[in-house]
């Protein structure tokens, strides 16, 4: 199929019009869940890859210090779409979710009921190697349980990116979609086996020193099937049927974007079709960056046991992974601060690579262990 040059550039004019938004609260869309429920838990952990039984298990959540069951911090991307990449402005632009620095003040618990606020807090207009002109759209939003107190906060971003340029400067290399073999996922069969969860013994701040190394954990080979399970429990940005869809796309225009037989369908279906993803410069379809900003959650939740907190998750998706990818993840520790009250704070850096050694993501974890 040939395509044209058919999707809308980043004007003086409209990236004007975005930045007059900046500092203002925006109109809150729909989220997926609102409480979090047994059932949102469940789906969410799973839609992870995440198998730890303080996410899963009910009896054992209540067996343990929390004396309930937790969900994965990360869950707060299923309550707010904005923290998840749905950007407002430059209609037709396309939107390249590419990172979190999240904030957690306590666990999310079974049964909380947490909504987001966001605000536009900052654009920053780059010149890419990857789509020529782009901006990077920042947007801070707070969240707030059913007594009104703060519970996590984040500023989360995506990259404004135009389409045509992106396909035209051809940034990914023809080879760069993965034949697995039989080898490599017996390989991957192994490793999820052999992951290990830190569970109920405490991991001690008094035992952890710099150089200290995370377990490395294995996620994919990437299909769009592992996007659909996703979405099943983050619930997508635009992931609408029927008269739901045509509302959307009366709303917003420029997310109607025709298929191959004419029938409009909204841009994150980069996720599973390979067509779509080719016309925004990708060569296969490719997965989401919330959920890989979650992969690496995985890895500070498993490291540091229930009796742990997750303080701090900093993330930059570095580039798609695309479908056939195997990506591990995994960290060490680089420096300890003890607490007036006894245990400390433990800084992490953390790091995803694919099966070809690329960079796919990068950031720090703040973990608290008691002493």
């Amino acid at each position: 199929m040939t395509i044209t040059e058919r999707f809308p550039r980043i004007t003086d004019e409209t990236l004007g019009a975005l930045r007059r938004r900046i500092g203002q609260v925006v109109p809150r869309p729909q989220p997926y869940i609102e409480t979090a429920s047994e059932d949102a838990i469940r789906h969410w952990t799973m839609g992870i890859g995440d198998r730890n039984p303080l996410f899963l298990d009910r009896a054992y959540g209540e067996a343990s210090v929390h004396g309930t069951l937790l969900a994965p911090p990360t869950i707060l991307y299923a309550m707010d779409r904005i923290v998840s990449g749905y950007v407002g402005g430059l209609p037709g632009v396309h939107a390249m979710f590419a990172g979190t620095d999240w904030h957690f003040k306590r666990p999310i618990k079974l049964d909380d009921r947490i909504r987001g606020e966001a605000k536009l807090k900052e654009l920053v207009e780059r010149e890419g190697r990857f789509a020529g002109r782009a901006v990077q759209q920042i947007y801070e939003v707070r969240f707030r349980d059913q007594q009104g107190e703060e519970v996590a906060w984040a500023d989360s971003w995506c990259f404004r990116t135009e389409r045509d340029t992106a396909r035209q400067r051809g940034k990914y290399k023809s080879d760069a979609v993965a034949q697995v073999s039989p080898a490599e996922i017996a390989q991957v069969e192994a490793e999820y086996e052999q992951e290990r969860i830190r569970g109920r013994e405490p991991r001690r701040f008094s035992s952890v020193k710099v150089g200290d190394t995370l377990d490395t954990i294995v996620r994919g080979p990437y299909t769009p099937t592992m996007a659909i399970a996703f979405v099943q429990g983050w619930g997508g940005l635009y992931v609408y049927a029927h008269a739901y869809a045509f509302d959307l796309f009366h709303r917003h225009p420029a997310t109607a974007i025709r298929n191959n037989q004419g029938v409009p369908e909204p841009p994150e279906r980069v996720h599973w079709d390979n067509d779509m993803a080719r016309a925004a410069g990708v060569p296969a379809a490719y997965d989401y960056g919330p959920e890989r900003v979650s992969w690496m959650g995985t890895v500070a939740t498993n490291w540091m046991g229930d009796t742990g907190a997750l303080r701090r998750l900093y993330v930059e998706v570095r580039r798609h992974n695309l479908s056939g990818d195997i990506v591990r993840l995994g960290g060490k520790v680089v420096e300890t601060t003890p607490l007036p009250g006894g245990g400390g704070v433990v800084r992490c850096d953390l790091q995803a690579h694919t099966q070809r050694g690329e960079l796919s993501a990068s950031g720090f974890a703040e973990v608290e262990l008691p002493a």
